[in-house]
């Protein structure tokens, strides 16, 4: 599942001014193509004009779409939030505990303090 923001160019919505579209369709048929689906298309007030939530089958069919997209030309910016389930959210947990992190200078830290 993927949550974009996008907004479009001042042009972008001079031209919709002038020939009002639902944008919708376009993005289903942009997902579909690479084997996803579209689950929702807002337009929003605020700092992005609209927002979009995608199932795609994999990172790459989104970024070939994200990427097409942003080639188009209409947007201004668009950011991509990559969404995790609750299970694999437990899952990376999970895998977590055998992940060995150590904070920036900490093994440095720990040699001065045993000197």
């Amino acid at each position: 599942m993927y949550l974009t923001r996008f907004s479009y160019t001042p042009e972008t919505w001079a031209r919709m001014i002038e020939n009002p579209e639902d944008r919708r369709e376009a993005a289903r048929t942009y997902i579909e193509s690479v084997g996803g689906k579209l689950h929702g298309f807002w337009y929003a007030f605020g700092e992005h004009d609209g927002w979009n939530l995608w199932e795609a089958p994999d990172n790459v069919s989104m970024a070939a779409v994200a990427l097409a997209i942003g080639a188009g030309g209409a947007l201004r910016s668009m950011e991509m939030t990559v969404l995790l389930s609750v299970e694999d959210t437990i899952e990376a947990l999970e895998k977590a505990k055998s992940v060995r992190y150590r904070p920036p200078a900490a093994y440095l830290h720990h040699l001065q303090s045993v000197t």
